[in-house]
């Protein structure tokens, strides 16, 4: 066994040799298994870190949750398009739009659904001692925060009396924490929301909010809300299906511009929760026809599926990786070419040292460990630099072009396993060619 390794380990040493004596060579060799390498690393990183972002996505929007939005759709009763002829609005189906009565109705019927937030937006500015700042207000109940994985920092949730009884509290975000009490402790102090003075009881935990997410998916940033009671926000702040006399004049001009509408839903969304995946799409059908009965057969609606567009934009993404990584993996190949082909003209070029060897003794075996031991070095080092260079380009990427990349074991070993075999399998060749060399021949050239 001692004998063996002294043996093949003077061919190895023979191969290292041959390689720092033609060092720049030997770089050129490797700079396909290089670039191959760094080319595979980087190109998973970008899928992976696009998975990623889906998958947090997911998260964000909740498991299992179904979204209703209003729609502006005006249908007349012959089924027709929308209308805007003023003599055709009185043949028109009416529907007071989406309400805080659907949101409860779907809680108490349907008996899939574990969970149903109503969610109700405006635009204010919050005011504390002479400082302002535009936030978005919005009514919800304890549920949404289950429903959307929200955890409080500071303080806690609404109590079943603050929501049924519309009292001015409020559970506000990470930025207008840091804004209005910097390093104080919000929870029992008060800010002023509009003309109401609302009472903080928690803090918003701050999350990372990625900007491909959206808001038709129910995706947004909670950094810069303020959440009180769904009730608390009809009853002190403003209840959309409710007409003022200050608002008569705003709907009526509202009406003359045919490209305005007014929003008349008391609700901008409703979050449902099923209980079980598989009943995702039965319970969408279900809320579908329920609303539709409820809202005179007018489809003022839209019920969606966050979560089964993310899924399918997940697999989306994948098919992309595969094509991505094979794209790759392309150039792998090309430098385990580009190395049999050096290795191929470097055996033409050593014939005489390849005949000296085999007349002192060497025999083909050894010839095959020498010239083999050389194309693998070469893979083994062009694997390491290509992945320095692989995850350094992951970094660069998302530095410059704040393109989300995660650069994963997986495709390292992956990439490193497949430029050593590359390395094996195209230096073989030449490896074989040059042991069967006549020794004879090659000591006359």
């Amino acid at each position: 066994m001692k004998e063996l390794i002294q043996r093949y380990g003077h061919d190895v040493s023979s191969g290292l040799e041959a390689i720092f004596t033609n060092k720049i060579k030997s770089f050129l060799t490797a700079l396909g298994i290089i670039f191959g390498v760094a080319a595979v690393i980087s190109m998973l990183a970008i899928g992976n870190g696009a998975q990623q972002e889906i998958l947090e996505q997911i998260k964000m929007v909740g498991v299992n949750n179904i979204i209703i939005t209003p729609t502006q759709n005006i249908v007349d009763q012959e089924g027709g398009e929308e209308s805007s002829d003023a003599a055709q609005v009185s043949t028109t189906k009416y529907s007071k739009g989406l309400s805080l009565h659907d949101a409860n109705s779907i809680a108490e019927i349907l008996p899939t659904v574990s969970r149903v937030s109503p969610v109700i937006s405006f635009n204010y500015s919050a005011i504390l001692n002479g400082k302002s700042k535009p936030i978005v207000l919005e009514g919800v109940n304890n549920q949404y925060f289950e429903l959307f994985n929200i955890a409080v920092s500071k303080g806690g949730f609404f109590t079943n009396e603050q929501m049924d009884n519309g009292y001015p509290v409020c559970v506000i975000g990470n930025n207008i924490k840091n804004v209005f009490f910097n390093q104080e402790n919000p929870v029992g102090q008060k800010i002023k929301c509009g003309q109401i003075w609302l009472k903080v009881i928690g803090v918003v935990e701050k999350r990372d909010f990625t900007a491909s997410a959206s808001d038709e998916m129910g995706i947004s940033s909670t950094d810069n809300k303020v959440f009180i009671p769904a009730k608390t926000l009809l009853m002190r702040f403003k209840n959309r299906s409710l007409v003022r006399a200050d608002e008569i004049e705003t709907l009526m001009a509202s009406r003359d511009n045919k490209n305005e509408k007014e929003n008349l839903n008391q609700l901008d969304k409703i979050v449902v929760q099923i209980t079980e995946t598989e009943d995702l799409n039965a319970t969408a059908d279900v809320i579908r026809r329920m609303l539709l009965r409820r809202h005179n057969d007018l489809f003022d609606f839209e019920v969606s599926i966050p979560e089964l567009l993310l899924k399918q934009q997940q697999r989306t993404k994948g098919i992309f990786n595969i094509v991505l990584g094979v794209i790759a993996g392309i150039s792998l190949i090309v430098g385990g070419i580009g190395i049999m082909n050096i290795m191929l003209a470097s055996v033409m070029e050593r014939i005489r040292e390849i005949g000296v060897r085999q007349a002192i003794g060497a025999s083909r075996k050894d010839i095959i460990v020498q010239f083999l031991s050389e194309s693998t070095i070469i893979s083994v080092s062009g694997g390491i630099i290509g992945i320095i260079l692989g995850v350094a380009l992951s970094k660069i990427i998302s530095g410059f072009f704040d393109i989300k990349t995660v650069v994963s074991a997986f495709s390292i070993v992956i990439s490193f396993g497949v430029s050593v075999f590359i390395g094996i399998v195209f230096g073989y060749v030449p490896a074989k060619r040059a042991a069967e060399q006549d020794p004879v021949n090659s000591l006359r050239q």
